[in-house]
């Protein structure tokens, strides 16, 4: 019997732990995605939340052809797939430069981009790309007061003509990911970025003039794409709500993004009369959040006792003791934090109408592909 639209038909014969995908959700939030970005002209989204072909090919398919990527392996799969751009997101350092410069050359095809915010790597990135015979395109990777990576916006002025000068390097825009913005309403949201917008586009235009390349500006994440679509006419960047988790709907309600992603987890044990024990432990879900890290459909109401290795306690109050479920039996979770939990497992499960569809191989959860 089909409870909801996460459990599904033969869940009972599935290994547990198991995360499992749902299409037809993940292409609502697609679709949902692309009308709150006004169209796929200005998206460019990130891939650091499923790492798959298959979902690459359903936003290809939808029209989306940027991609914004974390880790080389992540590169590696987007230009395998066909991408038209994409945008290595994180600062390259050591022999990384070298499988990223590999890519470029063998990928001619996609228009391949790299961050950067130290002077130094990006002179050694440029001496390096220009030994190899090809020039890299460069973002000046900003720091949107997340204090991660990224240049002081002071510092622009500065930086940018001298990177401009650099040989083996087009230093052609700017990326702005201001991910330490967690305001709960949308107005609240807005004010608190738009000065930061404002700033970086006052340089841009001063860059402009100054007869600078200032054309590319990649901008925000899943929470703030809506704010930068119409305070900028930058790229925008989502990337979780395509396939979405608990704790981004419950943080941001003006994303009406579902989940699209869910956790098969059974009952190992009942120590307690008024506990119960899964096999869905911390190596089975990201443990970055603080507890919860996760929430089982239809008993929101459960509380976690304690949370380890390959043990996730729960205690009922008890007005629901009578609803503590046998062991054995099979029980659906939601992560908090869907990102850091789906690297954790090689491959996934599509469920479509209810019924298992396919196996969905995680293909950049490795950090090596080929290069």
């Amino acid at each position: 019997m089909i409870e909801n639209r996460y459990h599904f038909e033969g869940q009972e014969n599935v290994y547990s732990p198991q995360l499992v995908f749902y299409p037809q959700i993940i292409e609502e939030n697609i679709s949902l995605m692309i009308k709150m970005a006004g169209g796929t002209r200005r998206l460019w989204p990130h891939i650091k939340t499923h790492k798959m072909e298959k979902v690459t090919k359903m936003l290809m398919d939808a029209g989306i052809s940027r991609f914004k990527c974390a880790t080389i392996a992540e590169l590696e799969m987007v230009v395998k797939t066909g991408a038209k751009a994409a945008l290595m997101a994180y600062p390259l350092v050591s022999p990384n430069m070298e499988r990223f410069i590999s890519i470029c050359k063998d990928f001619p095809s996609t228009c391949i981009y790299a961050i950067g915010d130290d002077t130094e790597q990006v002179r050694k990135l440029g001496i390096l790309a220009k030994s190899c015979g090809i020039t890299i395109k460069l973002l000046m990777d900003i720091d949107m007061g997340q204090h991660r990576t990224g240049v002081d916006p002071k510092r622009i002025k500065e930086l940018y003509p001298m990177w401009s000068m650099l040989g083996g390097i087009h230093l052609c825009g700017f990326h702005c990911y201001d991910g330490h913005r967690h305001e709960y309403e949308l107005k609240e949201l807005e004010e608190a970025i738009r000065p930061m917008d404002e700033v970086i586009d006052r340089v841009k235009h001063d860059l402009l003039r100054q007869g600078l390349d200032c054309s590319i500006i990649v901008m925000g994440g899943t929470p703030t794409f809506p704010c930068h679509e119409y305070l900028t006419d930058a790229y925008l960047s989502p990337g979780t709500c395509v396939i979405q988790d608990s704790g981004y709907r419950r943080a941001y309600p003006y994303l009406p993004f579902v989940p699209g992603a869910a956790l098969l987890t059974r009952v190992i044990s009942r120590p307690m009369g008024n506990t119960f024990t899964l096999d869905l432990g911390t190596k089975a879900v990201a443990c970055d959040p603080p507890i919860p890290r996760a929430e089982i459909v239809g008993m929101e109401y459960a509380q976690t006792l304690m949370h380890n290795e390959e043990h996730w306690v729960l205690k009922v109050p008890d007005e629901h003791l009578k609803d503590i479920p046998e062991i054995g039996s099979v029980l659906i979770a939601l992560p908090v934090h869907i990102c850091p939990t789906t690297v954790l497992y090689p491959s996934v499960l599509a469920v479509v109408d209810g019924k298992i569809n396919d196996r969905w191989e995680v293909t950049a959860g490795k950090r090596r592909i080929f290069y």
